[in-house]
C-alpha cells in the first residue's frame, strides 16, 4: 500500500492522518469544510513541533511528514488512487453509510474500505457496498500518534485476506493491532462505556462527587484518568451515542445511559469540546476544574 486516503479532519481523522503520512505513506485527507483542513494541518504541525521538542522525530521527519499529506474537498478526486481508504467521520450511522455508498463507486476495485467507527456495525457498513469482503474496522485510539492499540473488526463477510493486510500494515505503523468480531461495542467500548455510564450513574446518585469519583478509579485502580474526565475527553455526545448502540445492540437495561448523560448533552455540555462537562474547561484542559453544576458535590 502506498496511498491512503483518510475521510475526516477532526481529532481523529487527522490523527490517523499524521500517523500514516510519518510513517512515509502519501496521505489524501478529505473534509467537505476546507476551513476544517486548514485547522486540521495547523494541527498536525504543532503535534509534529511537540515530538521535535521530546526528540521522537527530527525537523526533516516533521518536513517529511508534512510533505506527504494532500488536502482535499472532493471526494470521488481523493479516493480515486487509494489503496486504503480510512472513514473517521461523525459517529453517525446514516452518514457513514452514505459514505461508503459513495466509496463503493468512487474507489479502485481492490482499494479496502475502513471505518474508525467506535461503536457502528462493521456488517452494516459492509452490506451497503459490492466488496464486503473489503471492509473491515480500524478503531484507532485518541491521541492517535501515541496509543499503540488498533482494534481491527471484522465484519460477516470481512475476508482473512483483508484482516491479515489490516494488521500487517497497522504493525508498520508501530501499532498492536488486536482482531475482533463484529458485536455491538466490539471490546473496547463494551468495557468502557459501561464503566463511564456507572461512574455517572454514581455520581446522579449522590455516592460520590466528581473529583471524588475520579480519584478513586485513579489511585484505587491505576486508570491514568478517571471516568468522568474520561468521558469528557471522548465528547459525553458519543458516549451516549455508543451506549445508545450498546442498548439497542443487546436489548439488556444495563446498558441504557444514565439520565444525567441524557440532560447534559441535550443541554450542550458535551466535554472538552463545548468547554463544560463533568468539569469546566474555561481556562483550558490543563486548569480543569469540577463544573459548577457538580461544585456543591466536591
Amino acid at each position: 500500500m502506498k496511498t491512503i486516503a483518510v475521510i475526516g479532519s477532526g481529532t481523529m481523522g487527522n490523527g490517523i492522518a499524521h500517523t500514516f503520512a510519518q510513517f512515509g505513506y502519501k496521505v489524501n485527507l478529505i473534509d467537505v469544510n476546507a476551513d476544517a483542513l486548514k485547522k486540521a494541518l495547523e494541527t498536525i504541525g504543532k503535534n509534529l513541533d511537540r515530538q521535535v521538542i521530546k526528540g521522537t522525530i527530527t525537523e526533516d521527519d516533521k518536513q517529511s511528514t508534512l510533505s506527504n499529506l494532500t488536502t482535499f474537498t472532493d471526494l470521488k478526486t481523493a479516493v480515486a488512487d487509494a489503496d486504503l481508504i480510512v472513514e473517521a467521520a461523525t459517529e453517525n450511522t446514516d452518514l457513514k453509510l452514505k459514505i461508503f455508498r459513495d466509496l463503493d463507486e468512487f474507489a479502485k476495485p481492490d482499494a479496502i474500505l475502513a471505518s474508525n467507527t467506535s461503536s457502528i456495525s462493521i456488517t452494516q457498513i459492509a452490506a451497503v457496498t459490492k466488496r464486503g469482503d473489503k471492509v473491515i474496522g480500524m478503531h484507532f485510539m485518541n491521541p492517535v500518534p501515541i496509543m499503540k492499540l488498533v482494534e481491527v473488526i471484522r465484519g460477516y463477510a470481512t475476508s482473512d485476506i483483508t484482516t491479515n493486510l489490516v494488521m500487517d500494515l497497522s504493525r508498520k505503523l508501530d501499532k498492536v493491532p488486536v482482531e475482533v468480531n463484529d458485536y455491538p461495542g466490539f471490546v473496547a467500548n463494551r468495557i468502557l462505556m459501561p464503566m463511564i455510564n456507572e461512574a455517572i450513574y454514581s455520581l446522579y446518585e449522590g455516592v460520590a462527587g466528581v473529583y471524588e469519583i475520579d480519584t478513586v478509579m485513579k489511585l484505587g485502580m491505576a486508570h491514568p484518568m478517571g471516568p468522568l474526565q474520561l468521558a469528557d475527553f471522548i465528547g459525553l455526545d458519543v458516549c451516549l451515542a455508543i451506549l445508545n448502540v450498546l442498548h439497542q445492540g443487546f436489548g439488556n437495561p444495563k446498558y441504557a445511559p444514565c439520565p444525567l448523560l441524557v440532560n447534559m448533552v441535550t443541554a450542550g455540555k458535551k466535554g472538552v469540546k463545548s468547554g463544560e462537562g463533568f468539569y469546566d474547561y474555561s481556562n483550558g484542559v490543563k486548569e480543569a476544574k469540577v463544573a459548577p453544576k457538580f461544585a456543591k458535590l466536591v
